[in-house]
C-alpha cells in the first residue's frame, strides 16, 4: 500500500487529537534560533492534579494548553541536532526531567522535526 504525504499528515493529525496523560516531571517549549543554528527546549515544572490537569506548583492554578502563560522555566537546553539535545536531556541530566516513556518518545519526534525545519529553513511549530 502506497501512502502519500496527505495520508501521512492525516494519520499524524488524528493521532495529535488523542488523549495523553501529562508528565508529572514537567513540560517543554521547543523553539529554534536560526541565527545561532540551535534547537532550544525550555523545561517547566508542573504538578498533575486529580483531574489529570497540569497545575503551576507555585500558584496552584491550572496551566492552559492553548493560551500564552507567563512562567519561569527551570532549565534551558540547547543543541545543534535532535540527537545532541536528547543526550543532554535524557543522559546527561540526572535525574532526567522526563518521567514517562511516551513523553520521551514525543520529545524525540519533536526534536527531529525541529532539526529538519532548522536545516531546511522551514517553519517549526511544536505539536
Amino acid at each position: 500500500m502506497d501512502l502519500i504525504v496527505g495520508d501521512l499528515a492525516a494519520i499524524d493529525d488524528k493521532l495529535s487529537q488523542r488523549h495523553i496523560d501529562l508528565d508529572p516531571g514537567g513540560y517543554f517549549i521547543i523553539y529554534l534560533d536560526r541565527n545561532a543554528g540551535l534547537i532550544y527546549a525550555k523545561h517547566f515544572t508542573n504538578v498533575i492534579d486529580d483531574r489529570g490537569l497540569a497545575v503551576d506548583p507555585e500558584t496552584g492554578k491550572v496551566i492552559p494548553a492553548r493560551e500564552k502563560v507567563e512562567r519561569t522555566h527551570t532549565t534551558v537546553f540547547s543543541a545543534r541536532t535532535a540527537k545532541e539535545i536528547c543526550v543532554k536531556i535524557f543522559e546527561e541530566t540526572q535525574p532526567p526531567p522526563v518521567t514517562q516513556l511516551d513523553h520521551a518518545a514525543y520529545l524525540g519526534r519533536e526534536f527531529v522535526r525541529a532539526e529538519v525545519a532548522l536545516v531546511t529553513e522551514q517553519e517549526y511549530v511544536q505539536d
